[in-house]
């Protein structure tokens, strides 16, 4: 707590320094009155400075600036979010956000359009559906206090991808990229809009041969599309009601032949890019769906009612290596790489070393499941003015329904001079043969009042929350119901919070505080995750720096972790309670052009520094290994506590350069304290990445970037099974064609 009362002082000092500093920069931070679209939460980058809460909006101009598709690399600017990689293209993200467990993104409220789009958001949300960065228009990150709108996540914050929208005039749009490791991607866009109608057709393709070796030269890269068509109707700007309505459909699919089998530090050390024979066979396969109708109506400038229905389908099998068995004894690829020494015969196996014994297997799953996560949110908002007063009320509503079905099932390999040969192709469903659902009631409550230069934000959060399991056990694979156990938790919960705001000429200062909270799993009597957190910040702009710098203090009273595979566990999503845990930090954020005056040329400097502190307040022992045995005073892992990002570019009318270079600090992988050691620990490092862009005129222009400059050499993780790199030195060129 004294980290805290350090940062208030800090800014308590800025705050006296910034009311007597210059005010001779005209940008002034100012709280105007917006009514937001209910698919964005800013929707620009001037309101994602001037909320009551720590935020920040990725504009199109910034995804531009270095071409990705990485979602990764467009989120490492944000000061705040933390990520641990692992396929090194960014397919299945690990974010967290203000120190929440990034493991497959599951502590964040992620979505799309506004609307949820975790594979099933309450019952499994785990994110092995990660919408394409490449197709979005911008990114909203919301952090910190006032974020009762969102959730049902609220203690780190959410993060909502805006997809392409329909262009006011007819455009067609085209870019298409070739690189390193036959890296390819197209991608197209169709649109006009006139009185009364508009439509938008998109297409994206993305695809590589991927950057790591297997011993038969096979394919381990991907192949990515993304299909996105939307049509919108709406009244004449003049209808006494106003109303509009748009569709949208959203299909993608992947093939990418991913594995959960990484390296020892040995063969790491040796060459980092290397694959085991063991995961000659592993692959992704997955169809994601989406519908989405928006209906808005607005009754005048004050009232406006918008109404979107969804449905989003997803099915994928993972089939990958997950378990190794010798003389008849299995062991998990998580247990063999933690101890590589003890469990030599079993690497040996995976590695294509030795060949299969009578009764020696590689067992490979089908990781089968399909998702569904539909349901209907509407937002009011009404907002009036007095004298020097402005008021603002915003109520949602939404009701949800998600489920996971998992039928899976294991078949039997035997290696044979680097060769895995089927044995035994199992039954479907006799690996797991279950269904988790939840049905959800949200709603929400916030008030925005604003008194000359001073805006507060009390909001009210509702989640009623169902989850049930129905498991039809190994033996009853026609789901007959002769062997059927069931199992359900409930949550009733209100989650309040209030954020405050007050303008300066040059400077503002920010804060609040709201609770945390993450929903428990369907075991009977779990208590969900909970905090209570709080921020302080300030927003600044003079003498020609902007930026912010926010200190903030996440108080969980009961941390949940979960059992899942792709971190070490068993996978089975069990939740498990951790107890009380205080996670503590600081973001900065600075802005300068350094030739602001020079009418050709801008040389815009950009620097965002992290700082994140974590303590377990309690000891306990995880029984699937997932944090290890754990005592008060240790750290979480998989957060890095140091970690920076800067950019620089030189902007013309004809031409944009950019370079940008971020440092990770090391973290753990299991908890701990003191110095990390070394069989737990994934170092350092700094990454530096460019980005060129060249005009020909309006309509066509030359795009390069390269991926890692230096050519840096890094493990990204030890999960689930094993070290992983981060991408190694790549470059692509392109064309963009614009009408």
């Amino acid at each position: 707590m004294y980290r805290l009362t350090t940062i208030i002082a800090f800014f308590c000092i800025l705050l006296v320094s910034g009311q007597q500093a210059s005010n001779s920069d005209s940008t002034l931070i100012e709280l105007n009155e917006v009514v937001l679209s209910a698919k964005v939460i800013f929707g620009s980058k001037f309101v994602a400075k001037n909320r009551t809460g720590s935020s920040y909006y990725v504009s199109p101009e910034e995804i531009k600036k270095f071409n990705y598709t990485d979602v990764n690399r467009v989120l490492r600017a944000v000061p705040g979010v933390n990520i641990y990689e692992e396929d090194g293209f960014g397919l299945r993200p690990n974010i967290s956000l203000r120190g929440t467990s990034p493991e497959r993104s599951s502590k964040i409220t992620l979505m799309e359009d506004g609307v949820l789009i975790a594979p099933a958001p309450y019952s499994a949300p785990s994110a092995y559906y990660f919408p394409t960065i490449a197709r979005m228009q911008a990114v909203e990150i919301l952090k910190g206090s006032s974020q009762v709108q969102f959730g049902p996540y609220t203690t780190g914050g959410a993060i909502n991808m805006i997809s392409t929208e329909i262009p006011d005039n007819f455009g067609i749009f085209l870019n298409s990229s070739y690189g390193s490791f036959d890296t390819g991607r197209v991608h197209a866009q169709l649109g006009d809009s006139y009185k009364n109608f508009g439509y938008s057709i998109e297409y994206l393709n993305y695809n590589s041969n991927g950057f790591k070796n297997l011993r038969n030269d096979d394919n381990t890269g991907f192949d990515k599309n993304d299909l996105v068509a939307k049509f919108k109707l709406n009244t004449n700007a003049e209808a006494k009601l106003g109303q509009e309505f748009e569709l949208k459909f959203q299909y993608s699919d992947e093939t990418s032949h991913e594995t959960y089998l990484g390296l020892t530090q040995e063969d790491f050390n040796a060459n980092p890019f290397d694959r085991y024979a063991g995961s000659q066979n592993d692959e992704m396969n997955a169809e994601h769906f989406q519908v989405m109708g928006t209906y808005a109506l607005k009754f005048n400038n004050q009232f406006r009612i918008t109404t979107t229905g969804y449905y989003n389908d997803f099915s994928r099998n993972w089939y990958k290596v997950d378990y190794v068995t010798i003389d008849g004894e299995r062991e998990g690829i998580g247990t063999i790489f933690n101890d590589p020494n003890t469990y030599e015969p079993y690497l040996d196996l995976v590695k294509g070393s030795s060949n299969s014994g009578t009764n020696d297997f590689l067992n490979s799953r089908n990781n089968n499941r399909d998702y569904l996560s539909t349901g209907v949110q509407t937002k009011l908002d009404y907002h009036w003015s007095g004298a020097n007063t402005y008021h603002d009320l915003e109520i949602g509503l939404r009701y949800h329904y998600d489920e996971e079905d998992r039928f899976q099932w294991i078949d039997d390999y035997a290696m044979v001079n680097g060769n895995m040969e089927l044995v035994n192709a199992g039954i479907p469903g006799t690996n797991a043969n279950r269904i988790s659902s939840a049905k959800a009631f949200a709603s929400y409550a916030m008030y925005k009042l604003k008194i000359n230069n001073l805006t507060l934000t009390p909001g009210l959060r509702y989640e009623n929350i169902s989850l049930e399991r129905l498991n039809y056990g190994t033996d009853d694979v026609q789901r007959a119901g002769t062997d059927i156990s069931e199992r359900r938790n409930n949550v009733d919960v209100f989650i309040p919070g209030i954020g405050f705001n007050y303008n300066f000429n040059d400077l503002s200062v920010f804060g609040g505080i709201h609770k945390g909270f993450s929903p428990p799993s369907n075991q009977p009597g779990e208590d969900p995750e909970e905090s209570v957190n709080y921020e302080l910040g300030t927003r600044f702009s003079f003498l020609g720096i902007s930026g912010e710098i926010v200190g903030f203090y996440n108080d969980y009273s009961n941390l949940l972790g979960s059992d899942l595979a792709a971190t070490g566990g068993t996978g089975s999503l069990d939740q498990f309670n951790a107890g009380e845990v205080n996670v503590q930090g600081v973001e900065l954020l600075l802005n300068y052009n350094i030739l602001e005056n020079n009418p050709n040329f801008q040389l815009p400097l950009t620097f965002g520094y992290t700082f994140t502190d974590t303590e377990f307040m309690n000891d306990f022992g995880s029984n699937n290994d997932i944090w290890g045995e754990v005592s008060s005073g240790d750290e979480l892992p998989y957060i890095s506590k140091h970690q920076f990002n800067t950019s620089l570019s030189l902007e013309h009318d004809r031409f944009e350069i950019n370079l940008s270079g971020r440092y990770n600090g090391a973290f753990r992988t299991l908890a701990g304290s003191g110095p990390i050691p070394a069989n737990e620990k994934v170092g350092s490092n700094f990454i530096m990445d460019f980005g060129g862009r060249y005009k020909f005129n309006d309509h066509i222009a030359l795009t390069a970037n390269m991926i890692n400059l230096l050519d840096e050499k890094y493990a990204v993780s030890r999960v689930p099974a094993g070290l992983r790199p981060g991408h190694p030195f790549g470059i692509y060129a392109g064309i963009e064609l614009r009408y």
